[in-house]
């Protein structure tokens, strides 16, 4: 059996960052820069952002191409950034805009 998309999508970007791919409790991807929580459900864009709470490095959900536009809406006013399932940044972190 395959990678689930979700499982993809953290092993990649985990490589990008130059750590690996937590798959117990907690943020998917703790690197030397950035968390990043990976939701590749509609319905677990909210749980997701809530999880990157209480981090002091900049915290990203990372997501897959058709839930960017949704992501972005959930993150909107949380400080939470969003990447596509490539590492490309959609919104930074911190509030700011892209």
């Amino acid at each position: 059996m395959g990678l689930s998309k979700h499982d993809e999508i953290a092993k990649r970007l985990a490589k990008q960052q130059g750590t690996d791919y937590n798959q117990g409790q907690g943020p998917d991807i703790i690197g030397p820069r950035r968390v990043i929580e990976v939701a590749t459900h509609v319905g677990d864009l909210e749980d997701s952002t809530r999880q990157l709470q209480g981090f002091d490095k900049p915290r990203y959900l990372a997501t897959t191409s058709d839930l960017l536009k949704k992501a972005l809406e959930v993150a909107k006013g949380t400080g939470v950034g969003v990447m596509g399932p490539t590492g490309h940044i959609a919104k930074r972190a911190g509030g700011g805009r892209r």
